[in-house]
């Protein structure tokens, strides 16, 4: 076993369970989505894209461009967040949070083809 695939791996799946975490409830209630679930989805998904830039194969290029979406996603909905409270300085309204949840919807498919394009090159490796 290689220690560092697992650990590879441990990332890409962990930022793609703690973005369902987040985008998991009811679509437009901000009590059913927390800051800091954001937060945490938002810096393991960095980790993850910046243990990818070391993969110089074609599946190497494709996960990286999924991990990257998932980023540009994530930093989205945070931007979103912050503006809206702190910039804006208003309560997160539904149609707000309806947005937020979009955008780490939009991540949550990248990281799902990050994931299942991990599993692909692993059956792939052991052939």
């Amino acid at each position: 076993m290689n220690f560092e695939k697992v650990v590879f791996a441990f990332f890409i799946l962990l930022a793609l369970t703690l973005n369902f975490g987040f985008f998991l409830g009811v679509l437009d209630d901000p009590t059913h989505h927390h800051a800091f679930e954001l937060f945490a989805a938002l810096i393991v998904s960095l980790v993850a894209t910046v243990m990818k830039f070391g993969d110089r194969t074609p599946v190497g290029s494709v996960l990286l461009a999924s991990s990257l979406v998932a980023d540009l996603q994530l930093i989205a909905a945070a931007l979103v967040w912050g503006i809206t409270l702190y910039g804006i300085g208003v309560p997160l309204s539904s149609g707000v949070t309806a947005s937020i949840v979009s955008l780490s919807g939009g991540a949550l498919l990248a990281n799902i083809v990050s994931v299942v394009l991990l599993i692909m090159e692993t059956f792939v490796a052991r052939r």
